[in-house]
């Protein structure tokens, strides 16, 4: 768990995918800003290479509890690291991702979800036709990335986070966005 004094430092962008999250983040981390990647592509790409079944389409709950240690594990990593830091979702994106599957919310993932805190205000990328895309990790269509999105913003507002939506144009206006947001944080 994150002292108080760390938990404002710790910056969270989810939402669905093909949102342009990743892209954004890699921007971020361009101008400075210390990031942890997504669990779930890291976890696919690995299951797949391995032939393991903690995947989206074959073990929902074994995927999320991978999803949940890796997420533990970054939120950890990051009291070690000095300044903002940046996430790639953060651990309420499996609680909302076991809801949006139609799984019960397990205890200790609620737990962690409590526990294990981060800045009050979270990014989240809306749904954008434009830029959405499929590959080999993300399969999911456009509805399901905004069904995706409405269960982020359920699940983080559940969790008493205040949202903040990321709007929709260039990456380098988006980065803007965010530092203009957090720079108030200082």
């Amino acid at each position: 768990m994150a002292k108080t004094e760390d938990v404002e430092r710790f910056v969270v962008i989810t939402g669905g995918p093909g949102s342009g999250k990743t892209t954004l983040i890699e921007a971020l981390s361009k101008r400075g800003f210390a990031s942890f990647p997504e669990a779930g592509r890291a976890i696919i790409r690995d299951q797949v290479a391995i032939g393991g079944q903690a995947l989206p389409w074959a073990d929902r709950e074994l995927f999320a509890e991978l999803m949940l240690g890796w997420e533990l594990r970054s939120h950890e990593a990051a009291r070690e690291r000095a300044g903002r830091i940046i996430f790639d979702r953060g651990v309420p994106d499996i609680a909302g991702y076991l809801s949006l599957s139609g799984l019960a919310v397990p205890a200790h993932v609620d737990n962690a979800a409590r526990q294990f805190r981060y800045r009050s205000e979270v990014f989240i990328a809306p749904p954008w036709r434009e830029i959405f895309g499929q590959d080999e990790e993300r399969k999911q269509d456009f509805a399901e990335a905004e069904r995706t999105y409405q269960a982020m913003v359920a699940t983080y507002g559940d969790y008493g986070y205040r949202l903040c939506e990321v709007p929709r144009c260039r990456v380098e206006e988006r980065v803007d966005f965010i530092q203009a947001r957090i720079a108030g944080d200082s």
